[in-house]
C-alpha cells in the first residue's frame, strides 16, 4: 500500500516509543491489534484493536506481566479512554475449520475492521495482516514493545478470561474459570476422564484423543 513508511525507534524509546516515532511520521492514530487464547484448546480466541489517546495511561504493559487485578484495571483504564477499541471471538468450531493460524490473523482483521475511528497505521502482534485499509507492521512480542498492542492485549486477555469464567458454570467439572482453557495437566486430566465439551476445539492432538479414547 504505497511506498514503504519510514521511522526510527530508539532502544530506550520505552514502550510508547513506536507510537511516537509514527507520530513524528505523521501518523497520528495508530492501532495495537493482539490476541487471547491462541494456544488454548477450549474456548473461542478473542482479538482485539486499540487506537490509544495521546495522553499516556499509567501502569501500560504486557498484559502477560500484569496480575490479574491490574489487568482488570487496566481494561477499565483503556476502554474508557482510548480513542477507539474493538473486540471480537473466533469461536471453537471456526478456530477448527480455519487453523489456528489463519484464524489469528482473520481475528486481527476483524478487530481492526470493527474500529468507529480509522486508524492511519496498525501495529499487530506476530503476524503481518493484509487487508487493514492502512500501512501496517507486524511486530515480535508487539505486546511487550508497543502501548498499543499492549492495551489490545490487555482487553483480548481479560474479555476471554471473563468467558472462560462464565463457560466454567455451564461446563462444570472443567474448571475453565482456572486454566481458561489451555492444555494444563489438570484440563488434560478432566478432559481425559470426561471426553470434550462442546467448547473444546475438536481439530486439536490432545482433544481428537480423547475422543479415539471414547470410541475405542
Amino acid at each position: 500500500m504505497g511506498a514503504p513508511v519510514a521511522f526510527v525507534v530508539r532502544r530506550d524509546a520505552g514502550l510508547y516509543g513506536y507510537e511516537r516515532a509514527l507520530a513524528r511520521a505523521g501518523f497520528g492514530l495508530v492501532a495495537g491489534a493482539d490476541e487471547a487464547g491462541r494456544g488454548a484448546c477450549a474456548g473461542p480466541l478473542v482479538a482485539a484493536s486499540v487506537i490509544l489517546p495521546p495522553r499516556q495511561l499509567v501502569g501500560l504493559d504486557d498484559s502477560k506481566k500484569l496480575t490479574p487485578r491490574m489487568r482488570e484495571r487496566l481494561y477499565d483504564v483503556v476502554t474508557a479512554r482510548s480513542v477507539a477499541w474493538a473486540v471480537v471471538r473466533v469461536e471453537p468450531e471456526e478456530c477448527d475449520a480455519l487453523g489456528m493460524h489463519v484464524a489469528n490473523v482473520e481475528a486481527l482483521r476483524r478487530a481492526v475492521a470493527l474500529l468507529e475511528v480509522r486508524p492511519d497505521f496498525v501495529l499487530t502482534d506476530g503476524f503481518g495482516v493484509d487487508g487493514l485499509g492502512a500501512p501496517s507492521l507486524a511486530m515480535w512480542k508487539g505486546d511487550a514493545v508497543a502501548a498499543s498492542v499492549a492495551a489490545a492485549s490487555i482487553v483480548a486477555k481479560v474479555t476471554r478470561d471473563r468467558i472462560m469464567t462464565a463457560y466454567a458454570a455451564d461446563h462444570p467439572g472443567y474448571a475453565f474459570d482456572v486454566h481458561k482453557g489451555y492444555c494444563t495437566p489438570d484440563h488434560q486430566a478432566e478432559l481425559d476422564a470426561r471426553g470434550p465439551c462442546a467448547i473444546h476445539r475438536m481439530k486439536w492432538e490432545n482433544v481428537r484423543r480423547t475422543i479415539r479414547l471414547e470410541q475405542s
